[in-house]
């Protein structure tokens, strides 16, 4: 049995201390789950914890999906025969840098949903009805039934954002009436009203941080002095937003601080040990201002994070800096660390077909919804992807400027079917002038969503827009139509058809011939903003006109002797950025 005293942590008896590393088996193709936590054991961890992203399981209400890269069953059992115990995270939030914090888009379409991460009625029937799917996934890999996992945890970070401390303690007893008998524990920041407003009478309390650990220890031990000293998320290293800097953490600085809370007596989760990818259009979204909401940052779909097992599997400076500190606490001899997957050698696929996405919507594109004003993607049932929003300014008038509200996020606008401007959340959301001849003028926004935000008060954000205005006056008589995004290769590609349309984004297509499937990097000189799908996968958004990143890690599993299919929708080829072929290189290009 698993116990938690003042004194440290113990399972069957014997004392032990956790030296765990964070590791989601959704950012990890699955055929790579074993190397990855082999990994893990290699550094010196005998523990691996991962969240689970509740969107993910539940894409749309009472659909279930624990397959393929989902299937948690799976990885829960390939932490076990790793030889590791586990901690799992189980949301409804779990933050993780992920769209909308893990909680599903489809939450705000439901008019009986008022409120999120509350007792809120509508939102905690939705939250019980996923308990009841989720638990029996996790029970039996309890070590009170001869598995592995440890510890649960209740909600995340929940004193980063509220204080109903009510709706822990529904979550914690929904925990446990659906079979979930092991501790339970919570995790924040070491900062009084983090640990006042995120903790609960009887439970774990753990703290996440970056840096000065005796102080968070200290902290921790004013307001909760039965509870053993643990670091949940010990930051190692960062994660990046489309436009900035990529984010590095010197390898002695991150062990220093490692050694520092080993040092203490404490036990330590490793944030993160490898990161992997933010596939598709899973990749959340952050504020500069998470009290505001002002200023929109996205994150990139590398969630390599800096950290001591790089994206690709790898072993870095950090990752043997790491197993240094962590070596004279191991029950034994650490084993070797493995090599990651071969690699491609350098190659190049032309993108010899191509299709504009206006001329393909009669097939991408779900049906044309009407309203007064623009609708938002959940009121169209989209999680991620693109509206085409159509509707007329009456004429004639003077030039005026053309305003779009509530943009969320980049709008590639048309008048009269002449590219006018692309649009940018907190960014630039007008048009300068726009005349308009006797007979009126049609507007067309191609809008994209990219993260929901994942922190802080702007979490639970719509997509979309919410109004457009030419100079004072609100436009009304909308139509819109949704394409959907992320989920395998958009279906019902015609190559080759369309009426030839010179306008709006473009779908290119070519194909990477390999002899046996290995890792590669994928770049595509000369594009602008788009999505890319390998053999129908998506990998996820590219930006290279922004950076910091400028390539996708392309994993093996993807891949199959012979020929592979590449598909691009390359966003802002009004602008001329239409990339002529993809390229596979060896090292990564990540700012």
């Amino acid at each position: 049995m698993f116990a938690i005293s003042p004194e440290g942590f113990s399972l069957d008896g014997r004392p032990v201390r956790l030296l765990s590393g964070a590791l989601h088996y959704f950012r990890v193709l699955p055929e790579q789950w074993p190397h990855r936590l082999r990994m893990l054991r290699a550094m010196g961890l005998n523990t691996v914890e991962t969240y689970v992203p509740w969107n993910l399981h539940e894409p749309r209400p009472g659909t279930y999906d624990f397959t393929g890269v989902a299937d948690l069953d799976r990885f829960l059992r390939a932490t076990r025969e790793a030889g590791l115990h586990a901690i799992v995270r189980p949301s409804p939030y779990i933050c993780a840098e992920w769209d909308n914090g893990g909680l599903p888009w489809w939450l705000h379409a439901d008019p009986e949903v008022r409120a999120l991460r509350c007792r809120d009625a509508g939102y905690l029937a939705h939250v019980d009805r996923w308990y009841d799917r989720l638990a029996p996934v996790v029970a039996p890999h309890q070590v009170t039934r001869g598995g592995n996992v440890l510890m649960v945890q209740v909600e995340n970070e929940y004193g980063s954002f509220g204080t109903d401390t009510g709706y822990l303690e529904h979550l914690a007893a929904g925990l446990r009436e659906r079979g979930i008998d092991v501790p339970l524990f919570t995790s924040d920041g070491p900062d009084d009203f983090f640990l006042t407003g995120g903790t609960l009478p009887g439970r774990l309390a753990t703290v996440n941080f970056g840096s000065r650990a005796g102080e968070a220890f200290a902290s921790l031990a004013r307001l909760r002095p039965e509870d053993p000293a643990m670091c949940m998320e010990f930051w190692c290293g960062w994660f990046d937003h489309w436009g900035t800097e990529h984010v590095v953490r010197e390898p002695r600085d991150a062990a220093d601080t490692l050694a520092e809370i080993l040092g203490s007596g404490a036990s330590v989760n490793v944030y993160m040990a490898h990161g992997g990818t933010n596939f598709s259009t899973w990749a959340g979204a952050n504020t500069a201002d998470p009290a505001t909401g002002e200023r929109y940052l996205p994150t990139v779909t590398s969630y390599d994070y800096d950290a001591p097992i790089d994206e690709r599997g790898g072993v870095t400076e950090k990752f043997r800096a790491f197993r240094k500190v962590l070596e004279p606490y191991a029950d034994g001899p650490l084993p070797d660390p493995e090599p990651p997957a071969p690699l491609l050698p350098p190659a190049r696929a032309g993108l010899t077909d191509s299709l504009r996405l206006f001329d393909a919507l009669e097939d991408l594109a779900g049906p044309e919804t009407e309203a007064p004003l623009p609708p938002s993607f959940e009121e169209l049932g989209l999680g991620q992807g693109l509206v085409l929003y159509s509707g007329r300014i009456p004429g004639p008038r003077q030039p005026y400027p053309l305003s779009v509200h509530g943009l969320a996020d980049r709008a590639h606008v048309y008048v009269d079917g002449t590219p006018a401007g692309v649009l940018e959340r907190d960014a630039a959301e007008a048009v300068p002038d726009v005349p308009v001849p006797s007979a009126g003028a049609e507007v067309e926004l191609l809008v994209e969503s990219m993260g929901r935000v994942n922190y802080g008060a702007g979490l639970g954000e719509r997509k979309g827009v919410r109004r457009v205005l030419h100079t004072q006056q609100v436009l009304h008589g909308w139509r819109a139509r949704a394409v959907e995004l992320g989920h395998g290769t958009p279906g019902h590609l015609r190559w080759g058809g369309g009426s030839g349309s010179a306008r709006g984004p473009v779908f290119l297509r070519g194909h990477l011939d390999v002899a046996e499937p290995a890792d590669a990097y994928l770049a595509l000189p000369g594009a602008g903003k788009g999505y890319v799908w390998v053999n129908g996968f998506c990998l996820g958004r590219y930006w290279a006109t922004r950076g910091p990143q400028r390539t996708l890690y392309l994993p093996w599993p993807l891949l199959r002797a012979g020929r592979n299919e590449i598909v691009v929708l390359e966003l802002d080829a009004d602008a001329g950025t239409v990339p002529t072929a993809v390229e596979t290189r060896e090292t990564p290009d990540l700012g």
